[in-house]
This record gives C-alpha cells, structure tokens and sequence, in this order.
C-alpha cells in the first residue's frame, strides 16, 4: 500500500515538520528534507497507521452489524397482541 496525500495536506505536513524542527530541534529542516522525511514516515511508519485505522473502522462496523437487528427488529405475528392492546 503506497499512501500518497493530496498536494495541499502535502504542503501542510512538510510545513508542520519544518515547524515542529524549528521549535523543538537545534537544527533547521529544509524543504527537501522535510519532504524526504515525509517520504520516509509515510512508506516505514503510514501502513502500521493505516492498517490500524482499517481495524478500528471493521470493529466499528462490527460493532454497528451486531446492533442492527435491535435497531431495525419488527415484532412478528403481533396483530393479536396489539388488537388487545387497541381495546
């Protein structure tokens, strides 16, 4: 899986490490490293992020299809129970 952002969050991920280096390391990180910084993170560190992002969303889901017969259950053959109930 080659996990590739759009030009604009691009920008904004290579600024924020650009950001975060200034404020918190000695040295300033260029654009070209920051970019390749992000290359980095994104082919090492981004499918462990991604994958885990992928579970979460089948437990949720999981979680969703379990409830589904709560939320949308019909009671069945309840004419008789409910013409006593109308009386």
């Amino acid at each position: 899986m080659n996990i590739q952002l759009k030009t604009d969050v691009r920008k904004q991920a290579v600024e924020s490490l650009q950001r975060y280096f200034d404020s918190n390391m000695e040295e300033h990180l260029g654009n070209l490293p920051a970019n390749n910084l992000l290359d980095y993170i994104l082919e090492e560190i981004g499918p462990s992020i991604y994958n885990q992002a992928v579970r979460d969303a089948q437990d949720h889901l999981q979680t969703r299809i379990q409830e589904l017969d709560i939320d949308v259950h019909a009671e069945e053959f309840s004419y008789w129970t409910n013409l006593k109930k109308r009386r």
